[in-house]
């Protein structure tokens, strides 16, 4: 691993996480067995991340997705402030296209770089806890900075929130503090699913401080605010049908029963009908054909 570089010098410079092997395993990807496939994939991900964590910190960075389709790599980039990463006509986001492209090796056109903007950022973790650094490195107060974010996040209709800062936050002695709203699960298969975690690390003059977001998804049926998946401890107790009385029942039977009949009788007339025309004497002429 290599050192953080200083504030000053500019994040997009510096080869990050690893050596350029893992440009050669992106490069020779199709090639590859899966096990190293799933590998090259995490690490090509992992240093992604970490370079637009530095890079985009200022412009409310909230994650990124890697698709690879057979033609070419499309990385969206997740932000609060889209204008500033597209950049002045574009500018900043050809920068950083050619600043991967460089980085792993990609053919010319073979990755594209794009900007989606966070639709609600009060229920996204990452851009909490960079506004909750840029907040500290301000100068305010840790209790309110705090106080202020879990208040966003549950006005913004999350089930609940945590807010963990831990370091020298007064004084010489190190101690961590916890702040905390609404409803939250933390294991099993729903702390997996409705939880939202970011953790930062925020360098102060007396040292370095930790923060950790996490967010209570709500559940939302189409998937766009929260999982679709319901939780497994939530009861919904459905309206009972209105049963018909026992009078309208027993009219329908009679109903069904005198249509049957109906249709029984007329289906045996015209059966009689056709016999009779059937047992019907011919003339001679219709015989002969004339």
């Amino acid at each position: 691993l290599r050192s953080v570089p200083p504030p000053n010098q500019a994040a997009v410079s510096t080869p990050l996480l690893t050596t350029k092997s893992t440009a050669k395993m992106m490069k020779n990807r199709s090639k590859m067995s899966t096990k190293r496939k799933f590998v090259a994939d995490g690490v090509f991900y992992a240093e992604l991340n970490e370079l637009l964590t530095r890079e985009l910190a200022e412009d409310g960075y909230a994650g990124v997705e890697v698709r690879t389709t057979p033609h070419r790599t499309e990385i969206i980039i997740r932000a609060t402030k889209t204008q500033n990463v597209l950049g002045e006509k574009g500018q900043r986001i050809r920068e950083l296209t050619s600043v991967v492209q460089k980085r792993f090796e990609f053919a010319e056109g073979a990755v594209e770089l794009y900007a989606e903007r966070v639709q609600n950022r009060g229920l996204c973790a990452q851009a909490q806890a960079e506004s909750l650094k840029f907040k500290l490195l301000a100068g305010l107060a840790v209790r309110r900075a705090c106080y202020g974010v879990v208040r966003f996040v549950m006005e913004a209709s999350a089930k609940g929130c945590e807010v963990i800062v831990s370091g020298k936050l007064r004084g010489q002695r190190a101690k961590a503090m916890k702040f905390g709203d609404g409803y939250m699960i933390k294991t099993g298969h729903a702390g997996q699913v409705y939880t939202d975690i970011a953790v930062r690390h925020v360098a102060m003059r007396q040292g370095m401080i930790g923060i950790k977001v996490s967010i209570m998804l709500p559940h939302d049926p189409k998937g766009i605010n929260g999982p679709s998946i319901p939780l497994d401890d939530v009861v919904t107790i459905l309206e009972p049908k209105e049963e018909p009385s026992p009078e309208s029942i027993l009219q329908a039977q009679q109903a069904a029963a005198a249509a049957a009949a109906q249709a029984a009788a007329l289906q045996a007339s015209m059966l009689a009908q056709q016999q009779a025309a059937a047992a019907a004497p011919v003339e001679p002429a219709m015989q002969a054909g004339f």
